[in-house]
């Protein structure tokens, strides 16, 4: 598998090996030696599936405190996939890295703990993939909004969907559900927020 470091620190794009021929492909998702050596640690205690319509918008989601590092991956359909660096006194606080990820290119990313991650479905579909490291706990969840009520977040798949996408209202009605980063909203708007876009090359 090839491995490549992001602008963020810890956050890997991961690009496994895929054997194919006439009958379809083959090709490892997840090893625990393998990926230990490649940075991301064995310690997955959950795995979870979501089914989502073209347009529908996830996250950005946290936890805080039970914070879940996530190795994600698209089974079916694609996504645009997005991690945001969320820890404070962080070099790259505020930044944030996205990627198109699809049952196609067998890319998953690796989201460490202390960052908010989120997706957009830019396929007819997608299946989406999660293996976490912490389960669920609903009373430590946190949530970023988008880029149309966080403009200083910076955050839009912006060229990929020729329409806005749809949010559930708790993304509508919650800018940042507060928790253990009480200021978050605060440092957000006043720190010069930046990004990229890794796609297919």
């Amino acid at each position: 598998m090839n491995v490549v470091p992001t602008r963020l620190p810890g956050v890997l794009l991961v690009e496994p090996r895929a054997f194919g021929d006439e009958r379809g492909y083959f090709f490892e998702s997840w090893s625990a030696a393998r990926y230990e050596a490649a940075g991301i640690p064995p310690a997955f205690v959950q795995d979870n599936i979501s089914y989502s319509r073209r347009g529908i918008l996830r996250g950005l989601h946290l936890q805080n405190p039970h914070a879940q590092g996530k190795l994600v991956s698209v089974l079916r359909g694609e996504v645009f996939d997005v991690v945001v660096d969320v820890r404070t006194g962080s070099p790259t606080f505020g930044q944030w890295v996205g990627v198109l990820l699809s049952a196609t290119n067998h890319r998953q990313l690796w989201v460490p703990e202390g960052f908010a991650h989120g997706f957009c479905v830019t396929g007819d579909e997608a299946l989406f993939h999660y293996k976490c490291t912490d389960g669920y706990h609903p009373e430590c969840e946190m949530a970023l909004r988008w880029i149309a009520m966080n403009p200083q977040l910076a955050y839009r798949p912006v060229g990929i969907l020729d329409a806005d996408p749809f949010l559930s209202g708790k993304q509508i009605h919650d800018v940042v559900i507060l928790g253990g980063y009480d200021q978050l909203e605060t440092i957000l708007s006043q720190k010069q927020v930046d990004g990229v876009i890794v796609t297919p090359g």
